[in-house]
């Protein structure tokens, strides 16, 4: 089990089990995940890269297609993310939100609105650096989602 912290406000996502993720100086974007450095673009909206693992986006540049080797696959109507590299994504059965990241299942509040906790298939008590990746892809795509809804 790796629990997900954030700060105490509860808005930020400060850490994925002993992974850190530290943001900028205005405490609105992340900077690192763990050892990984995140890289935007010149106007600092668009991550670039996770790591050595450069994200690559659609013609418009609106929606990513890779990072790194992982190819990612949405749905029909392209909104929502369906895999990341190997991993599958599901959501509950209102579709709202993220069920599991391939063997990784994710536990949420008691109000339903924010994980706080991944479970791990099998004995594995660490996330691999593509697993890390590929989750914190998702969460942080779920964050920016909830922020531009709200």
């Amino acid at each position: 089990m790796i629990e997900l912290t954030y700060d105490r406000l509860g808005g930020r996502l400060i850490g994925i089990g002993p992974e850190g993720v530290d943001y900028d100086r205005l405490g609105t974007r992340p900077r690192w995940v763990g050892g990984l450095e995140l890289a935007y673009d010149r106007g600092g909206t668009r991550l670039r890269s996770i790591g050595r693992a450069g994200i690559e986006y659609d013609r418009l540049g609106s929606r990513a297609r890779a990072i790194g080797d992982l190819d990612l696959d949405y749905d029909m109507a392209g909104s929502r993310l369906r895999r990341v590299g190997p991993f599958e994504v599901t959501y509950d059965h209102l579709g709202s939100r993220v069920r599991t990241v391939g063997p990784m299942t994710l536990e949420y509040d008691r109000l339903g609105s924010r994980p706080r906790r991944v479970l791990l298939d099998g004995a594995e008590t660490t996330l691999s650096e593509e697993q890390l990746i590929a989750l914190f892809w998702v969460l942080n795509e779920a964050e920016q989602a909830a922020g531009s809804a709200g």
